[in-house]
């Protein structure tokens, strides 16, 4: 190139160098414009997006329970009935809902009859022992002769034999005023412990038949969850557990498990486990028999792993974390999916990251998987 500049006239020499000089200046600034271009995208690129705080996962004793469903039943529910046939009821002194105490009366039906009965008892009753009496004096006399010759073999026999019979319908006559009297009895229903007239099935006026049922009873007013189990879960509940029974209005009550059913259903498959609810509890009053609950029941503790739930990003129908990673001096975050398990106190129990991992703790609806964050301390 030099030597073909030289060949060339003086003032054409000096023009043409002057050009190749420009031209070459030009194309170092381009190089040099591309080059800051391409250094300021990467220093754009490197820039964090969000300042973001950290946290490790938090080992903690958490309660392990067993889920459960059931329904709210009756501890016990008492059928009161009554036992006499053809009496009219004429009294009702209960209605579905009350509370009763023991002894208290609930119904009465037309005595007239029994109690004529009864006096019809007591005449005969007065009757056989005058005979008694009479008796009793004649086998008195035989005994104070003795063996006089006064009186027969036959006689003293005959005396004797009359003081036992007289005795004898004396004790029948007294069994049946007894009777009479329990008959009496039975037309006053009363209630045959504490609780809540849960159902009315009598009538005023009504004639009874035996056996005919009057009210229901919810004994003591207690109540109890049947949750059922699976027979695998049957394994880990225990008599005296507690539970948390969580009702359809949104009261939740506390109870514990009283028994385990020593069989499972055949159909299903499950264990019914037996819960007494507290009566103390204030909302035992909305839990009603025959109510689907849902609960739990602890059957002891262990350790898991927690992290705050604002460290947890629900995407997707999936739960995740932002774990931080560093390389060479640049801070990015991996999207991380977790399973999600108990929640309390804020704090969510996870799985699927270590306890030596350390993970954004709050703001990551801003992030994504691999973005560069600037790292503060609190």
């Amino acid at each position: 190139m030099n030597q073909f500049l030289d060949k060339l006239p003086f003032h054409r020499n000096t023009i043409f160098k002057a050009l190749i000089v420009a031209f070459v200046a030009s194309i170092a600034v381009t190089t040099a414009v591309v080059q800051a271009d391409s250094k300021e995208k990467k220093v754009e690129a490197a820039k964090p997006v969000l300042s973001v705080s950290l946290v490790k996962p938090k080992s903690i004793e958490w309660a392990q329970t067993v889920a459960a469903n059931g329904n709210v039943v009756a501890w016990q529910e008492s059928l009161i009935g009554i036992e006499l046939g053809g009496v009219r009821l004429v009294e009702l002194n209960a209605q579905v809902g009350d509370v009763v105490n023991k002894g208290q009366l609930l119904a009465r039906f037309n005595d007239e009859t029994v109690q004529a009965e009864v006096a019809q008892a007591k005449a005969s009753l007065a009757e056989t022992e005058a005979a008694l009496a009479e008796a009793k004096q004649n086998a008195d006399r035989v005994r104070q002769l003795g063996n006089t010759g006064a009186m027969s073999e036959q006689q003293m026999t005959e005396a004797y034999t009359k003081e036992l019979t007289a005795k004898a319908r004396v004790q029948s006559a007294k069994a049946q005023l007894s009777s009479v009297q329990v008959r009496l009895g039975q037309t006053r229903i009363v209630a045959p412990d504490d609780g809540i007239i849960s159902a009315r099935s009598a009538s005023l006026g009504a004639v009874s038949q035996p056996g005919q049922e009057l009210f229901r009873l919810v004994r003591q007013g207690r109540l109890e969850w049947q949750a059922e189990v699976t027979a695998a879960e049957s394994g880990r509940i225990k008599a005296g557990q507690a539970v948390t029974v969580a009702l359809p209005t949104g009261k939740v009550l506390q109870g514990t498990v009283r028994k385990i059913a020593p069989t499972a259903d055949m159909k299903t498959r499950n264990v019914l486990v037996y819960v007494d609810l507290k009566n103390s509890d204030a909302g035992l009053s909305e839990a009603k028999p025959g109510m689907f609950a849902k609960g739990s029941i602890a059957v002891g503790k262990g350790k898991a792993l927690a992290v705050p739930g604002s460290a947890v990003l629900l995407r997707d129908g999936f739960a995740n974390v932002f774990v931080l990673q560093t390389s060479n001096s640049v801070s990015k975050v991996k999207q991380v999916r977790v399973k999600l398990g108990r929640q309390a106190d804020g704090m969510m129990e996870v799985e699927g990251i270590t306890a030596d991992q350390q993970i954004v703790a709050s703001g990551v609806g801003f992030l994504a998987d691999g973005d560069v964050v600037r790292v503060v301390t609190k």
